[in-house]
Protein backbone atom coordinates (compact mmCIF):
# COMPACT_ATOMS: atom_id res chain seq x y z
CA UNK A 1 0.00 0.00 0.00
CA UNK A 2 1.05 3.62 -0.73
CA UNK A 3 0.76 6.03 2.16
CA UNK A 4 0.87 10.07 1.63
CA UNK A 5 1.64 11.94 4.96
CA UNK A 6 0.22 15.45 5.26
CA UNK A 7 1.75 17.71 8.11
CA UNK A 8 5.66 16.69 8.15
CA UNK A 9 6.54 19.06 11.42
CA UNK A 10 7.98 17.88 14.70
CA UNK A 11 6.33 14.64 15.18
CA UNK A 12 4.66 13.94 11.49
CA UNK A 13 8.08 14.31 9.77
CA UNK A 14 8.93 11.23 12.28
CA UNK A 15 5.98 9.35 11.65
CA UNK A 16 6.56 9.89 8.18
CA UNK A 17 10.25 9.00 8.24
CA UNK A 18 9.66 5.45 10.13
CA UNK A 19 7.29 4.44 7.63
CA UNK A 20 9.99 5.34 4.70
CA UNK A 21 12.24 3.04 6.74
CA UNK A 22 10.24 0.53 7.44
CA UNK A 23 9.78 -0.08 3.52
CA UNK A 24 6.51 1.20 2.40
CA UNK A 25 5.68 3.69 -0.20
CA UNK A 26 5.48 7.25 1.32
CA UNK A 27 4.60 10.34 -0.78
CA UNK A 28 4.65 13.57 1.88
CA UNK A 29 3.47 16.98 1.92
CA UNK A 30 3.69 20.05 3.98
CA UNK A 31 3.13 23.97 3.72
CA UNK A 32 6.83 24.52 4.65
CA UNK A 33 9.32 22.36 2.49
CA UNK A 34 12.00 22.20 4.42
CA UNK A 35 10.05 19.84 6.85
CA UNK A 36 10.27 17.21 3.67
CA UNK A 37 13.70 17.56 2.45
CA UNK A 38 15.15 15.04 4.88
CA UNK A 39 11.87 12.53 4.12
CA UNK A 40 12.73 13.02 0.33
CA UNK A 41 16.33 12.78 1.08
CA UNK A 42 15.23 8.92 2.67
CA UNK A 43 12.93 8.21 -0.69
CA UNK A 44 10.05 9.49 -0.14
CA UNK A 45 7.89 11.62 -2.95
CA UNK A 46 7.03 14.99 -2.86
CA UNK A 47 3.69 15.90 -3.48
CA UNK A 48 2.59 19.48 -4.67
CA UNK A 49 -0.62 19.67 -2.69
CA UNK A 50 -3.08 17.67 -0.50
CA UNK A 51 -5.23 16.59 -3.31
CA UNK A 52 -2.38 15.52 -5.39
CA UNK A 53 -1.21 13.73 -2.69
CA UNK A 54 -4.40 11.74 -1.87
CA UNK A 55 -4.98 11.02 -5.88
CA UNK A 56 -1.67 8.66 -5.42
CA UNK A 57 -2.38 6.85 -2.33
CA UNK A 58 -4.29 4.12 -0.82
CA UNK A 59 -4.13 6.05 2.83
CA UNK A 60 -3.90 9.31 3.81
CA UNK A 61 -2.07 9.94 7.05
CA UNK A 62 -2.87 14.08 8.63
CA UNK A 63 -0.77 14.96 11.77
CA UNK A 64 -2.15 18.54 12.11
CA UNK A 65 -1.99 21.36 14.43
CA UNK A 66 -5.82 21.97 15.23
CA UNK A 67 -9.43 20.24 14.10
CA UNK A 68 -9.49 23.48 11.48
CA UNK A 69 -6.60 22.61 10.47
CA UNK A 70 -7.35 18.77 9.46
CA UNK A 71 -10.56 20.16 8.10
CA UNK A 72 -9.30 21.96 5.59
CA UNK A 73 -6.90 19.42 5.01
CA UNK A 74 -9.66 16.89 4.75
CA UNK A 75 -11.86 19.08 2.15
CA UNK A 76 -8.70 18.86 -0.04
CA UNK A 77 -8.40 15.13 0.03
CA UNK A 78 -11.95 14.46 -0.69
CA UNK A 79 -11.13 16.03 -4.13
CA UNK A 80 -9.43 13.52 -5.44
CA UNK A 81 -9.83 10.52 -3.46
CA UNK A 82 -10.74 7.60 -5.04
CA UNK A 83 -13.05 5.08 -3.29
CA UNK A 84 -12.04 2.82 -0.04
CA UNK A 85 -9.00 5.35 0.56
CA UNK A 86 -8.34 5.26 4.11
CA UNK A 87 -7.88 8.70 6.04
CA UNK A 88 -5.81 8.16 9.22
CA UNK A 89 -5.92 10.82 11.56
CA UNK A 90 -3.15 11.48 13.83
CA UNK A 91 -3.75 14.60 15.02
CA UNK A 92 -5.05 15.55 18.61
CA UNK A 93 -9.13 15.76 17.61
CA UNK A 94 -11.72 16.18 20.08
CA UNK A 95 -14.11 13.04 19.87
CA UNK A 96 -17.18 15.49 17.93
CA UNK A 97 -14.74 16.63 15.54
CA UNK A 98 -13.41 13.48 14.27
CA UNK A 99 -16.51 11.77 14.32
CA UNK A 100 -18.11 14.62 11.91
CA UNK A 101 -15.11 14.64 10.16
CA UNK A 102 -15.35 10.89 9.42
CA UNK A 103 -18.86 11.28 8.62
CA UNK A 104 -17.94 13.86 6.13
CA UNK A 105 -15.32 11.39 4.35
CA UNK A 106 -17.52 8.34 4.24
CA UNK A 107 -19.75 10.37 2.39
CA UNK A 108 -17.57 10.69 -0.45
CA UNK A 109 -16.26 6.82 -0.29
CA UNK A 110 -13.68 7.28 1.91
CA UNK A 111 -12.37 5.15 5.37
CA UNK A 112 -11.36 6.42 8.59
CA UNK A 113 -9.86 5.57 11.99
CA UNK A 114 -8.38 7.60 14.38
CA UNK A 115 -4.78 7.12 15.29
CA UNK A 116 -3.85 10.03 17.87
CA UNK A 117 0.41 9.30 19.73
CA UNK A 118 1.30 9.73 23.15
CA UNK A 119 5.30 9.40 24.70
CA UNK A 120 6.63 12.59 23.37
CA UNK A 121 8.65 13.30 19.36
CA UNK A 122 11.65 11.59 20.96
CA UNK A 123 9.86 8.37 20.68
CA UNK A 124 8.56 9.03 17.58
CA UNK A 125 11.76 9.33 16.23
CA UNK A 126 12.93 6.02 17.60
CA UNK A 127 9.83 4.84 16.50
CA UNK A 128 8.60 3.81 20.18
CA UNK A 129 5.86 6.12 20.00
CA UNK A 130 2.43 4.51 21.83
CA UNK A 131 -0.45 4.65 19.09
CA UNK A 132 -4.04 5.04 20.55
CA UNK A 133 -6.51 3.82 18.03
CA UNK A 134 -10.20 3.68 16.98
CA UNK A 135 -12.31 2.98 14.81
CA UNK A 136 -13.20 -0.09 12.80
CA UNK A 137 -11.37 -3.32 13.98
CA UNK A 138 -11.01 -4.45 10.38
CA UNK A 139 -9.46 -1.31 8.91
CA UNK A 140 -7.43 -1.30 12.02
CA UNK A 141 -6.17 -4.62 11.00
CA UNK A 142 -5.83 -3.20 7.21
CA UNK A 143 -3.23 -0.53 8.81
CA UNK A 144 -0.97 -2.52 11.60
CA UNK A 145 1.57 -2.81 9.43
CA UNK A 146 2.16 0.52 9.00
CA UNK A 147 0.96 1.62 12.57
CA UNK A 148 3.57 -1.01 13.87
CA UNK A 149 6.65 0.95 11.65
CA UNK A 150 5.87 4.09 13.00
CA UNK A 151 5.19 2.94 17.25
CA UNK A 152 5.93 0.98 20.00
CA UNK A 153 2.94 0.16 21.93
CA UNK A 154 -0.35 0.05 19.60
CA UNK A 155 -4.14 0.02 21.67
CA UNK A 156 -7.08 -0.32 19.72
CA UNK A 157 -9.78 1.77 22.26
CA UNK A 158 -12.38 0.74 20.26
CA UNK A 159 -14.77 2.96 18.10
CA UNK A 160 -14.51 6.32 16.40
CA UNK A 161 -14.18 9.15 18.95
CA UNK A 162 -12.55 6.79 22.01
CA UNK A 163 -9.01 7.57 20.84
CA UNK A 164 -9.81 11.08 21.20
CA UNK A 165 -11.00 10.44 24.85
CA UNK A 166 -7.65 8.95 26.34
CA UNK A 167 -5.24 11.17 24.28
CA UNK A 168 -6.83 13.77 25.61
CA UNK A 169 -6.50 12.34 29.33
CA UNK A 170 -2.97 11.37 28.75
CA UNK A 171 -2.10 15.16 27.44
CA UNK A 172 -4.38 16.05 30.71
CA UNK A 173 -2.19 14.00 33.25
CA UNK A 174 0.95 15.05 31.39
CA UNK A 175 0.64 19.25 31.75
CA UNK A 176 -0.53 18.14 35.51
CA UNK A 177 2.52 16.02 36.40
CA UNK A 178 4.74 19.08 34.72
CA UNK A 179 3.77 21.74 36.55
CA UNK A 180 3.97 19.05 39.52
CA UNK A 181 7.55 18.43 38.92
CA UNK A 182 8.53 21.85 38.47
CA UNK A 183 7.16 22.46 41.75
CA UNK A 184 8.70 19.57 43.27
CA UNK A 185 12.37 20.55 42.00
CA UNK A 186 11.51 23.56 43.33
CA UNK A 187 11.05 23.08 46.91
CA UNK A 188 14.22 21.33 46.57
CA UNK A 189 16.61 23.86 45.12
CA UNK A 190 14.90 25.85 48.09
CA UNK A 191 15.75 23.96 50.59
CA UNK A 192 19.30 23.27 49.63
CA UNK A 193 19.08 20.05 48.14
CA UNK A 194 21.14 19.15 45.22
CA UNK A 195 19.21 18.75 42.12
CA UNK A 196 20.85 16.02 40.46
CA UNK A 197 20.25 14.18 43.31
CA UNK A 198 17.09 15.62 43.50
CA UNK A 199 16.45 14.34 39.66
CA UNK A 200 17.31 10.98 40.74
CA UNK A 201 15.08 10.35 44.23
CA UNK A 202 12.21 11.16 42.67
CA UNK A 203 12.76 9.03 39.41
CA UNK A 204 13.48 5.85 42.01
CA UNK A 205 10.15 6.91 43.97
CA UNK A 206 6.54 6.50 44.21
CA UNK A 207 6.42 9.89 43.22
CA UNK A 208 8.11 9.29 39.91
CA UNK A 209 6.57 9.93 36.44
CA UNK A 210 6.94 9.49 32.96
CA UNK A 211 7.29 13.39 32.60
CA UNK A 212 9.71 14.23 35.88
CA UNK A 213 11.69 11.39 33.33
CA UNK A 214 11.91 13.09 30.48
CA UNK A 215 10.83 16.48 30.55
CA UNK A 216 12.27 17.05 34.10
CA UNK A 217 15.59 16.51 32.38
CA UNK A 218 14.98 19.45 29.94
CA UNK A 219 14.20 22.28 32.85
CA UNK A 220 17.25 20.65 34.25
CA UNK A 221 19.10 21.53 31.45
CA UNK A 222 17.29 25.17 30.69
CA UNK A 223 16.42 24.27 27.20
CA UNK A 224 12.81 23.27 28.15
CA UNK A 225 13.50 21.98 23.99
CA UNK A 226 10.19 19.48 23.95
CA UNK A 227 9.01 20.29 20.63
CA UNK A 228 5.33 20.98 21.85
CA UNK A 229 3.92 24.69 22.32
CA UNK A 230 1.87 26.18 24.86
CA UNK A 231 -0.83 26.87 21.94
CA UNK A 232 -0.97 22.85 21.99
CA UNK A 233 -1.24 22.27 25.67
CA UNK A 234 -4.26 24.69 25.91
CA UNK A 235 -5.84 23.81 22.70
CA UNK A 236 -5.64 19.94 24.94
CA UNK A 237 -6.66 21.34 28.27
CA UNK A 238 -9.82 23.21 26.31
CA UNK A 239 -10.19 19.79 24.97
CA UNK A 240 -10.21 18.03 28.57
CA UNK A 241 -12.43 20.73 29.80
CA UNK A 242 -15.20 19.89 26.82
CA UNK A 243 -14.74 16.36 28.38
CA UNK A 244 -15.47 17.35 31.57
CA UNK A 245 -18.41 19.60 30.68
CA UNK A 246 -19.86 16.89 28.47
CA UNK A 247 -19.58 14.13 31.12
CA UNK A 248 -20.27 16.03 34.48
CA UNK A 249 -16.87 15.28 35.58
CA UNK A 250 -15.40 18.22 37.82
CA UNK A 251 -11.65 18.40 37.26
CA UNK A 252 -10.18 20.45 40.04
CA UNK A 253 -6.67 19.87 39.07
CA UNK A 254 -6.81 20.39 35.14
CA UNK A 255 -8.87 23.78 35.55
CA UNK A 256 -6.30 25.15 38.00
CA UNK A 257 -3.89 23.67 35.30
CA UNK A 258 -5.19 25.29 32.77
CA UNK A 259 -5.30 28.65 34.04
CA UNK A 260 -1.61 28.42 35.09
CA UNK A 261 -0.80 27.66 31.10
CA UNK A 262 -3.05 30.73 29.99
CA UNK A 263 -0.05 33.16 32.30
CA UNK A 264 2.74 31.23 30.65
CA UNK A 265 0.90 31.50 27.49
CA UNK A 266 0.67 35.46 28.37
CA UNK A 267 4.26 35.75 29.99
CA UNK A 268 5.83 33.90 26.74
CA UNK A 269 3.98 33.57 23.83
CA UNK A 270 1.86 30.41 22.34
CA UNK A 271 4.85 29.53 20.37
CA UNK A 272 6.90 28.79 23.64
CA UNK A 273 7.89 25.55 24.59
CA UNK A 274 5.08 24.00 26.76
CA UNK A 275 7.55 22.67 29.15
CA UNK A 276 8.64 26.57 29.87
CA UNK A 277 5.74 26.66 32.16
CA UNK A 278 7.84 25.70 34.88
CA UNK A 279 9.26 29.07 34.15
CA UNK A 280 6.83 31.04 35.66
CA UNK A 281 7.96 29.67 39.16
CA UNK A 282 11.58 30.33 38.10
CA UNK A 283 10.98 34.10 37.83
CA UNK A 284 8.47 34.47 40.22
CA UNK A 285 11.52 33.15 43.08
CA UNK A 286 13.99 34.41 40.47
CA UNK A 287 15.31 31.10 40.91
CA UNK A 288 16.80 28.42 38.45
CA UNK A 289 16.76 24.83 38.03
CA UNK A 290 20.06 24.15 36.65
CA UNK A 291 22.07 21.02 37.07
CA UNK A 292 24.78 19.86 34.89
CA UNK A 293 24.59 16.54 32.83
CA UNK A 294 21.29 16.83 31.83
CA UNK A 295 20.65 17.05 27.83
CA UNK A 296 19.21 20.24 26.17
CA UNK A 297 17.14 17.70 23.90
CA UNK A 298 15.51 14.10 24.03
Amino acid sequence: MKYGVIGCGNLGGHLAASLVRGDFDVVVFDQNIANTTRLTDLGAVLAADPAALAASCDAVITCLPSPVVSESVLDQILTTARPGLTWIEMSTLGRDDIVRLAAKAAAHGVNCIECPVTGGVHLAASGDITVLVGGDQALFDLHRPALQAMGGTIIHMGPLGSAAVIKVITNMLAFIHLVADGEALMLAKRAGLDLTKSWQAIAASSGNSFVHETEGQLILNGSYDVAFSMDLALKDLRFAKGFSDETGTPLALADLVHDIFKQGKAAYGGSAQSTQIVKLLEDALATDLRAPGFPARL
